[in-house]
């Protein structure tokens, strides 16, 4: 494509903000922002940029050759991918959510219309996962992709377990420093770093599996008693997104917390920071570290996407198209901790192997084994009540 690249941006947020400071630091001017697309022009952004709130005034100039989508509404994101692809217009993007439902869509039409369409860092922030996936790991010695994958949830519970705090004196300190949303459920409740789990999955295995079947449990329902059990076991609670194949060739995702040992690579991951760890026959572990939150890092991220497109860079999806037999499985079972209430919340979970129990007036938990088949069947009816789930690994 051109040398010189000019942008159409959508959104001007802490990322939109952040990719322009970091433009604004690089030497030369082959890259710049020609046009910004917002919802709100009325708003003073404390910049000297041109600003639109018509989409049209960016797919209609013909010196801009690239967009980059950073906003937070998923559905206006797949239109402006989309129509970016539609026009061959090279486009790099940032909405997690937007292409944990629309990725094969995407893929396909990039195929089609032959235009780069990247996205490293819709995951993991400044933790380039995706194209070392793609480049590094495009075997079949890959084993998992676990860690965490979500700097906002990590830094609550690193204020917990360090610090002593409060969930809720965490999160409005998460909050105050830009790290969470006034409505936290994205980040604390495990939907951000499912959609990120389902992005990376397509990527280490080849099989892209909707959100909706995949189990996901956050943090929001820890309490003091879950905190105390972890640190009384000399483990840390960390929201963990998990995918691993089995020996079978069938592959498992899961977003869960997950009591953590301290001679695990992710347990010293602090603050906003993520932690991937990469496992595969023969090389075992690597481990990949970085901030996960934060407009000027994921801003970097995103001008290495711009930059990787300036060079025609593409993801070749050697997974999707190696033809091995990967499938979806839920057929695994794990050690659980299930602190719960009632008897009623008790019967949810279907024990396969009671290990440890302890009951109280106050509070009641089960260690045990259940099948992740079982807890994909019940997972509608675990919201809403005074419960916890964690996975509890035996090393």
């Amino acid at each position: 494509m051109k040398k010189e690249i000019k942008i159409g941006l959508f959104g001007f947020g802490s990322v939109g903000r952040g990719l322009y400071d970091v433009l604004g630091a690089v030497e030369g001017k082959d890259i710049t922002i020609r046009r910004i697309c917002v919802r709100d022009l009325s708003k003073d952004r404390g910049v000297s940029a041109e600003f639109t709130d018509q989409p049209d005034r960016i797919f209609e100039d013909p010196e801009i050759n690239m967009i980059v989508e950073l906003i937070d509404d998923a559905e206006a994101a797949y239109y402006i991918v989309r129509r970016a692809l539609e026009a061959h217009l090279p486009v790099v993007s940032g909405n997690k959510k937007m292409l944990a439902y629309h990725l094969p869509e995407l893929i396909e039409l990039g195929k089609q219309t032959a235009t780069p369409f990247l996205y490293d860092a819709s995951a993991c922030g400044s933790i380039p996962v995706i194209r070392n996936l793609e480049e590094y790991y495009d075997n079949d010695l890959l084993v998992s992709v676990k860690g965490i994958l979500n700097g906002s949830s990590n830094f609550v519970l690193s204020k917990i377990f360090n610090e002593n705090m409060t969930y809720d004196k965490a999160l409005r300190l998460a909050q105050e420093l830009g790290f969470a949303e006034s409505d936290p459920s994205l980040d604390f409740d495990g939907w951000d770093s499912l959609f990120k789990l389902v992005i990376l999955t397509i990527h280490a295995f080849g099989i892209y599996v909707a959100p909706e079947k995949i189990f996901r449990y956050g943090i929001s329902t820890m309490n003091e008693a879950d905190i105390r059990f972890a640190s009384e076991k000399q483990r840390r609670i960390k929201l963990v997104g998990h995918v691993e194949k089995k020996n079978d060739g069938g592959v498992y995702l899961w977003v869960v917390p997950q009591l953590i040992s301290r001679d695990k690579y992710i347990y010293s991951v602090e603050d906003e920071f993520n932690g991937v760890v990469i496992k595969g026959r023969y090389y075992y572990k690597q481990f990949m570290f970085g901030r996960g939150a934060g407009g000027h890092p994921t801003g970097a991220a995103v001008l290495s996407d711009i930059t990787a497109c300036k060079y025609d860079y593409r993801y070749e999806y050697k997974r999707m198209n190696s033809g091995l037999d990967i499938r979806h499985t839920d057929d695994v079972c794990h050690r659980i901790y299930f602190r719960y209430r009632t008897e009623e919340d008790r019967n949810l979970l279907k024990f396969q192997l009671i290990r440890e129990q302890y009951t109280s007036g106050e509070w009641n938990y089960v260690v045990g084994d259940v099948c992740l088949s079982d807890l994909v069947a019940v997972k509608d009816s675990l919201a809403g009540r005074d419960i916890f789930i964690a996975a509890y690994p035996w090393n």
